[in-house]
């Protein structure tokens, strides 16, 4: 049984390899040089250090001047030329049910590199004392080193209330 068994895979290899050897092309002489059919240019990634990755950036969390968290960003308009024309703000709603959309022009928006600080309060045995903390869970020493491919969080002038009150940005469908 074990003999048959290597035997078939051997046939089957075999034919496998006739397949691969059928496609292969015969005709040297047709092909293109490779100087000719190459175009692309070379950059390294040192030549775009600095530049955000638009994945990382929808995601983010959006927080109003007063560090109150206002939503997240959803989607990034662009026109045809590839330009960012408008960030698509979602805000309210739970795990994306519920949620109302808005689209605010890119210029509105800021975005910040360094954790949000904020002033909360901790009961600690002496009584309550306060203390500056960050969002995240990242350890002081790595928050004062930003990531260069995304910002930490976004900055837009307008309470939950305010967003929630703007028009809703709906896809077109067609």
């Amino acid at each position: 049984m074990l003999v048959r068994s290597i035997i078939a895979g051997v046939a089957g290899s075999a034919l496998l390899a006739t397949v691969a050897i059928a496609q292969t092309p015969t005709d040297k002489g047709d092909k293109m040089s490779p100087a000719a059919s190459t175009t692309t240019s070379t950059t390294s990634a040192t030549s775009y250090h600095g530049d955000w990755r638009a994945s990382k950036v929808v995601g983010l969390s959006v927080y109003n001047d007063k560090n109150e968290s206002v939503g997240s960003i959803n989607d990034l308009l662009m026109d045809k030329g590839g330009a960012i024309k408008a960030v698509v703000i979602g805000v309210g709603g739970f795990l994306g049910v519920g949620e109302h959309l808005v689209a605010v022009p890119l210029d509105k928006v800021k975005f910040a590199s360094e954790p949000v600080a904020y002033t909360g309060a901790s009961n600690t045995s002496a009584g309550s004392t306060s203390k500056t903390t960050t969002t995240g869970a990242a350890p002081a020493a790595a928050a004062s080193k930003p990531n260069p491919w995304y910002p930490d969080h976004a900055v837009f002038s307008a309470t939950k209330d305010e967003l929630k009150a703007m028009p809703e940005f709906k896809y077109a469908t067609e």
